[in-house]
């Protein structure tokens, strides 16, 4: 099968590479997002997808706007593929583009459809306290992330995951769902099933605020929000913004799934309390651990303005963290 592969971010190469290394397909050329400069140098950077596409020697076209370049059309035209396989691409594709293909254009969406259509499925997940995800490959159609849905795969979400882990995970996951659908649909032996939309929800862009800690929210809330905004979300500490990457939450909830070190302290930290954002306790080659409006949150990793990324237990000992200072007073 001749493809045609859509595709920008580091999510979309494990799917790439599949197709590339595949006896059954050839990657004729690669669509993905133009170049951009990143950095103190503001270096251009290309994609992550036409960082591959240029080591195996196939064409990268890059338009501003695809529906709207009559030259990319005209390649895509003159493709005459069998497929467009479309994973992270970050543009709407035209009826136009949808009708190219011969079997049409397969989408890999980062959940399990009809949940979490939109631009961030993975993130929404997490913070909603998700214990399973996976990914979904469908038949695209005009709408966003409405197309007929071919085949799914599903992954189970630890405590500890965050979206980075998630998205390794599913991005492999992704990459071997998406062989078996264009070989099934070759052969005709896929039946492609509508999605219902009473069942779906929308995963939206995003937004700074959404990275901002309320310490008034519960534990596992806070833990949810931080492990799904991976590594963005800020509260305050002395003054100065605090990144905090990674937690534990303290909660009887979870007790089973906590190291056992931190199991074996559980009676001595029911017994402690504090405002909300409140420094309650330090454990030893663990970190701090913060009330929340309910539930303790042990910090394990975090990165203060201008520095590099810190455990918990080297942020207590480098700042000298005391019992009852708070976080996210300014």
């Amino acid at each position: 099968m001749k493809i045609v592969f859509f595709g920008t971010p580091q999510f979309a190469v494990p799917t790439l590479q599949s197709l590339i290394e595949h006896p059954e397909f050839e990657v004729v050329s690669v669509v993905t997002q133009p170049d951009k400069r990143r950095g103190r140098g503001r270096k251009t950077i290309p994609s992550a997808v036409k960082k591959v596409a240029l080591e195996h020697d196939i064409p990268a076209w890059q338009p501003k706007r695809v529906k709207k370049s009559q030259e990319t059309l005209a390649k895509l035209r003159e493709a005459a593929a069998d497929a467009f396989v479309v994973v992270a691409y970050g543009q709407i594709l035209s009826q136009e583009i949808l009708d190219m293909p011969r079997t049409g254009c397969i989408n890999v969406h980062g959940s399990i459809l009809p949940q979490y259509r939109g631009a961030a499925p993975i993130q929404w997940s997490i913070y909603n306290g998700d214990r399973e995800t996976g990914i979904t490959t469908m038949l695209m159609d005009q709408g966003l992330d409405t197309g007929d849905m071919l085949l799914k795969a599903y992954t189970k979400i630890d405590l500890l995951d965050n979206s980075l882990d998630i998205a390794i995970k599913l991005a492999n996951q992704g990459a071997e769902l998406l062989i078996e659908t264009l070989l099934k649909l070759d052969s005709n032996s896929l039946t492609p099933t509508p999605q219902n939309d009473d069942e779906s929800s929308y995963a939206r862009l995003i937004d700074k605020a959404d990275y901002i800690i309320d310490w008034s929210q519960d534990a596992i809330a806070i833990h949810n929000q931080i492990r799904a905004f991976y590594p963005n979300c800020v509260t305050s500490f002395r003054s100065q913004p605090l990144k905090v990457k990674a937690t534990i939450p303290l909660v009887k909830e979870y007790l089973e799934q906590l190291p056992t070190p931190l199991q074996a302290k559980w009676q001595e930290l029911e017994q402690l309390s504090g405002d909300s954002g409140e420094i309650v306790t330090n454990i030893k080659n663990f970190g701090t651990v913060v009330q929340t409006g309910s539930g303790l949150l042990l910090l394990t990793e975090v990165q203060l303005a201008g520095k590099k990324s810190q455990s918990g237990w080297d942020f207590v000992n480098g700042m000298r963290l005391s019992v009852g200072e708070k976080l996210g007073e300014s």
